[in-house]
């Protein structure tokens, strides 16, 4: 494989073409190479437009919807991130170079390890990775400019918010399957926020979210 025209592909073909014209992001995915952050028995799919398998049923996202990502939350250089769901650290690194820190969060103790070890090799000192589940930061004070979630919620939980300075922007994937919607949210206050919708999309649920109950009549 010609990794310098898959990657000029992935770009031009992918990502361009599903209306990410923000060049700063393009130039994200010629700098930070995706293979090296995908698992070795799928690294010839490091470039196609598909989620890749990482274990424990969770995948990455395609590279376009990484690109849409980060076009939407257009974060602007001196912000604090917190990112749910590390996963290989791809999407950690790409936050990373457009923010003033990033905290990313895992609940799988081996993808907090693959991810720094993934992380390490770009030589970026500004990401702090931690194996903890989110629903046990709701309480502490500590609050973020940005907060991106690598899987979707079955509805908004407002507690989320407290995680948030006020002004401050979420990127979430909002409803179930199939039906789910991309949205960067942007906080008023611990109880109010405007929302955007960007795109549809349909991921796993975030480990531990509600689930709405379902009726049968």
């Amino acid at each position: 494989m010609d990794i310098e025209q898959a990657r000029f592909n992935m770009i031009e073909q992918q990502i361009r073409t599903w209306d990410v014209l923000d060049m700063d992001v393009l130039e994200l995915f010629n700098e930070i190479h995706r293979e090296e952050f995908i698992p070795d028995a799928y690294r010839e799919l490091s470039f196609a437009d598909t989620r890749i398998p990482l274990g424990h049923n969770q995948t990455t996202m395609t590279p376009k919807v990484e690109a849409r990502l980060l076009q939407a939350i257009a974060l602007k250089g001196d912000e604090t991130v917190l990112e749910i769901g590390t996963g290989c650290g791809y999407l950690t690194t790409l936050l990373a170079k457009s923010a003033k820190h990033v905290r990313s969060i895992d609940i799988f103790p081996d993808f907090i390890k693959t991810a720094n070890d993934n992380i390490i090799k770009t030589g970026l000192v500004n990401i702090e990775l931690e194996n903890i589940d989110v629903y046990s930061l709701f309480d502490q004070s500590e609050k973020y400019d940005v907060l991106v979630l690598t899987a979707s919620l079955p509805e908004m939980d407002n507690r989320f918010l407290r995680l948030l300075n006020n002004g401050g922007r979420m990127f979430a994937i909002i409803g179930e399957s199939p039906a789910m919607e991309a949205c960067v949210l942007t906080k008023q206050d611990d109880s109010n926020y405007t929302i955007e919708s960007f795109f549809e999309i349909d991921l796993p649920a975030l480990i531990g979210a509600e689930q709405k109950e379902s009726f049968e009549f």
